[in-house]
């Protein structure tokens, strides 16, 4: 099994090419910090090279920039070429399989034309929720939190029947 999953930063804007054939392809640097710090207490990072292939390329080409925090999985790939000067180069790189932007979007900025679209505000206690660790709003005296509460899983919520209560 050949699969690789790399969190980083792009080191610089991605670049975009064409084949002959029209293909698109695209490559880039994702520099990902190492778990163990230098004995000068810095820490380390690895420039892991990759690229995309496709539609993948020309997506990534328009919404990815240099600074961009990046989920990305994909394989391995070796190949070798050989240089101006004759000499045999050899080149391993990440082939994109996946890839996802882990940079949280500023909500105060408005978008910009060929960009993401501002997402309505999340209803998830999740970080780019600005009610995040806040206490949640208590329901009306007259209503329980279990009318309030969507069922889902079409489960009936009767503690007896539920096998984990």
């Amino acid at each position: 099994m050949n699969k690789v999953i790399l969190t980083g930063r792009i080191t610089k804007d991605p670049e975009l090419r064409y084949t002959q054939n029209g293909m698109a392809t695209l490559t880039f640097t994702v520099a990902v910090d190492r778990q163990v710090r230098a004995s000068d207490g810095t820490r380390q990072a690895d420039f892991i090279n990759c690229v995309a292939w496709g539609q993948q390329a020309d997506f990534m080409s328009r919404y990815v920039h240099k600074g961009n925090m990046l989920a990305v999985a994909g394989r391995i790939q070796t190949r070798n070429y050989q240089g101006q000067d004759g000499q045999t180069r050899y080149v391993t790189e990440v082939v994109v399989e996946n890839v996802e932007n882990m940079t949280p979007r500023d909500p105060n900025t408005a978008p910009q034309q060929g960009s993401f679209q501002q997402p309505q505000q999340n209803q998830y206690q999740g970080y780019n929720n600005p009610g995040y660790g806040q206490k949640p709003q208590q329901p009306a005296q007259n209503q329980s939190s279990h009318e309030e509460a969507p069922n889902s899983f079409g489960l009936d919520d009767d503690n007896d029947t539920l096998p984990w209560l």
